[in-house]
């Protein structure tokens, strides 16, 4: 996790720091309902290369926002989480999901 001497002044900046990557708010939108592990993740958010989706989980889990839990099995299985943290997110998540459906509804 970030230092506060290492977080933007700006808390809007500090935000888009944490979560600006279209990648990070579609994870947080795939875990919102529940656990998911990395197939489902990747499944559902489509495009993503596997090296991407990688990257963005380790960034989110240093950042406190999701956890990742690898079981010992064989193939090892690997679930992701939000934390407390990352479910506080919702709000905001909601707000970006009605505006966009105000901005389709506008423009259609």
């Amino acid at each position: 996790m970030q230092t506060t001497k290492e977080l933007p002044a700006c808390p809007v900046e500090t935000t888009l720091l944490l979560i600006g990557d279209k990648w990070k708010v579609l994870i947080l939108r795939d875990l919102m309902p529940g656990t998911k592990r990395f197939g489902e993740l990747k499944k559902s958010i489509g495009s993503v290369s596997q090296k991407v989706l990688t990257a963005q989980l380790r960034d989110m889990e240093e950042s406190g926002l999701l956890t990742r839990t690898v079981y010992a099995e064989v193939p090892p299985r690997v679930e992701y989480r939000l934390t407390d943290l990352g479910r506080s997110l919702e709000p905001i998540l909601d707000a970006m999901r009605n505006w966009g459906e105000a901005y389709k509804a506008q423009s259609g």
